[in-house]
């Protein structure tokens, strides 16, 4: 796994004419469907794109960044903009259906909600933006170990991409891009360059 950490990073450019397979971009998928979340909740959906025209409206408010249209596949991880009764109830619905019914499942999502519900839109839509960072990084790791190709992004306006998405319709929120396809053979200024990361005894602190 570790070596296929190292082969990663973040690709500049992509070539165009080429695709993941999709059962590779399934496998990245079932990876981030497998994330751990704060009590299981899973408070964001992801947006799996390859129509033409969305992926170039996409990089035009992402600063014309261009492995979004060079790549096969986008990405596109968007948070809950709140939690709500409505939605923490389906999660323990779910629960329900597939664990049966249980009384201390229920009494501890009616106390999720009852430290949930009272906080500001912002402050549970920063909570679920971090869940989907987490699923976020399992794609990275799922999408190096298959040999797909990516580039995490930030660099992007999100109230863009939600108008162009309908996202703040569907009480979503994007957090962050990645784009998935296949490094070119040249012209990417990165490519080959040493991974620059911080020694581990600055890293770590191991407190025994």
């Amino acid at each position: 796994m570790l070596d296929k950490l190292s082969w990663r990073y973040a690709v500049k450019k992509m070539d165009p004419s080429q695709c993941v397979p999709e059962e590779k971009v399934e496998k990245i998928l079932e990876a981030i469907r497998y994330a751990p979340t704060s009590s299981g909740v899973q408070p964001f959906e992801v947006f799996v794109i390859t129509n033409p025209e969305l992926r170039d409206a996409i990089r035009a408010a992402s600063y014309g960044q261009p492995q979004i249209t060079e790549g096969s596949h986008l990405l596109v991880f968007a948070a809950w903009d709140n939690y709500t009764a409505e939605r923490i109830d389906a999660v323990l619905a779910q629960n329900v259906a597939e664990r049966g019914e249980s009384e201390t499942l229920a009494a501890y999502y009616e106390r999720l909600k009852g430290m949930y519900l009272p906080r500001t839109e912002e402050t549970n839509h920063d909570h679920a933006a971090r869940q989907a960072y987490i699923a976020f990084g399992f794609a990275l790791a799922a999408a190096a170990e298959l040999e797909v190709d990516s580039t995490p992004m930030e660099g992007f306006e999100p109230e863009k991409v939600d108008a162009i998405l309908g996202l703040r319709e569907k009480g979503l929120r994007s957090v962050t891009l990645l784009p998935l396809g296949v490094r070119a053979a040249e012209g990417d200024w990165l490519q080959g360059m040493a991974k620059v990361r911080k020694p581990a005894d600055e890293l770590f602190t191991v407190l025994a």
